[in-house]
């Protein structure tokens, strides 16, 4: 994907802030005008959030839940084999071995999730099941493969050709095995949702950092680190090296920003600055945040080894805006 399209961030719709697409986290915001919320919204994070938002949008304009919606969506990355980073066709880890982690939370706290789940498609669904079935929040590894079984998942295998191909050309130039910190092999996805009687929504499935060590687990299946729902604020959610993410507890302190009184643009960019904190060589690192208020606003924020940050303007064409200041 071209490094710019891979950098657009918001994008509105032409229904005017009905539905909000997202594609890569570099900052971005919409502001409702006026005393109204706008409802329904969904937002997601990378060009591959495109297709998800469309099979969210469906649901929420047909008055479906937010959660029905946000698990919909990310369904549609997880089922494409295009998609590196998510699901099938998602790179392995080191071992060759694809691991997915995936969680889903509702603006009334309830949430489940799994992590390093093999040979699962939909592991979003398996996060639902365990939110709606089962005491927990949280399966792992071959008991949450035994738990997807047990509901009737199927086994398929993930790792597809191209994905082999990749990690066989990775490990004969890797000799000494250690996975490195690449901003470009961990695009998650995470999509946030707004319903038309207000409620609030959050998914993101991953396969994680490629050729990651066998049993690593990143932000994306930690309840307020990859994501965080609550109908009295709203939702935010994390993109980029989980290990960042994980330090400052991303998604729950952009939602605490919020709730705080900072724009969704203000709270992730508040967040990243915590990133920095947590991480002196973030520079070599890439950390985003996508957020949703409870009135239909949005907005993001990154850190890009490329530059310090960026702001993307929606109302510029898409085009990425430098700021004067550095972080």
């Amino acid at each position: 994907m071209p490094l710019q399209s891979r950098r657009t961030f918001l994008k509105h719709s032409p229904a005017a802030l009905a539905a909000v697409s997202a594609t890569t986290a570099c900052g971005a915001e919409s502001r409702v005008t006026g005393t109204d919320p706008v409802r329904p919204v969904v937002i997601s994070t990378w060009q591959h959030g495109l297709a998800a938002n469309a099979a969210a949008w469906k649901i929420l304009d047909a008055g479906g839940s937010a959660l029905d919606a946000a698990e919909a969506g990310v369904k549609v990355t997880e089922a494409d084999p295009e998609v590196r980073t998510v699901g099938l066709g998602g790179r392995p880890d080191r071992d060759g071995i694809v691991t997915l982690d995936a969680a889903i939370m509702d603006g009334r706290g309830d949430c489940g999730s799994v992590a390093a789940l093999r040979d699962i498609l939909h592991p979003i669904s398996v996060a639902r099941r365990v939110m709606e079935n089962t005491p927990h929040v949280m399966l792992v590894g071959e008991g949450a493969r035994q738990f997807a079984e047990t509901e009737g998942f199927t086994a398929t295998e993930l790792l597809t050709e191209a994905s082999r191909t990749e990690w066989k050309a990775w490990r004969e130039q890797n000799p000494n095995y250690r996975p490195p910190i690449n901003v470009e092999n961990h695009d998650t996805i995470g999509l946030l949702t707004l319903d038309r009687d207000g409620n609030i929504a959050a998914a993101c499935t991953t396969s994680g950092a490629a050729y990651k060590y066998h049993g690593r687990v990143g932000d994306s299946p930690l309840i307020g680190a990859g994501l965080y729902a609550d109908n009295a604020v709203g939702a935010a959610t994390a993109t980029g090296w989980g290990e960042a993410v994980i330090r400052a507890c991303g998604s729950f302190l952009v939602v605490e920003l919020m709730r705080q009184g900072h724009s969704p643009t203000e709270a992730c960019r508040l967040a990243v600055e915590r990133v920095i904190e947590k991480n002196p060589d973030y520079r070599e690192i890439q950390v985003g945040f996508i957020a949703l208020d409870k009135d239909g606003n949005t907005g993001g924020y990154c850190i890009h080894p490329d530059f310090d940050y960026a702001v993307y303007t929606p109302r510029e064409g898409n085009r990425m805006v430098l700021p004067d200041s550095k972080l």
